[in-house]
């Protein structure tokens, strides 16, 4: 019996789709100079308040690396929306196993305790889109493929 997250089973799909959301939601405001103004204003005040370490302030280079984080982030995001498929959460999966391994790094050099939040968010996504690819049977997930000729095929 395959479990309802195995990556061919709507379960699966609708967790790719909604880590999508999250992504959506939690870096669409990365994605200009303008917005992520904002956000870094918003942040640091919170980090300050809670006590949990202060960010750096804002320069061009910084800014330039977070918009181009972010619209990167929202292209993707946008692409798992719109088309979610069983690939797509296995590489999302591997991507914030990277994104989860350098925040970890930021922590451990210093950086606000506020980036734990996020942390945690990336490895629990991270790992319920990548733990049903070591199920038996997950590798044999049968998936629409543009074969070119504006029809779907089905491959195996």
């Amino acid at each position: 019996m395959h479990s309802p997250l195995a990556p061919h089973r709507p379960a699966y799909l609708r967790l790719v789709r909604a880590s999508a959301w999250y992504d959506l939601a939690a870096t669409a405001a990365f994605a200009t100079p303008w917005t992520y103004a904002v956000l870094h204003g918003a942040l640091s005040s919170l980090s300050s308040a809670w006590g949990l370490g202060a960010l750096p302030a804002a320069d061009p280079l910084q800014t330039l690396y977070a918009n181009l984080m972010g619209s990167v982030v929202l292209v993707w995001s946008l692409l798992r929306i719109l088309r979610p498929l069983p690939e797509y959460g296995l590489f999302d999966g591997a991507a914030r196993t990277l994104f989860a391994a350098w925040q970890a790094y930021a922590l451990a050099q210093g950086a606000t305790r506020l980036l734990w939040f996020f942390l945690v968010l990336e490895v629990s996504f991270g790992a319920a889109q990548l733990l049903p690819w070591w199920r038996p049977g997950a590798r044999t997930a049968t998936v629409p493929q543009n074969t070119g000729a504006g029809a779907d095929a089905t491959v195996r």
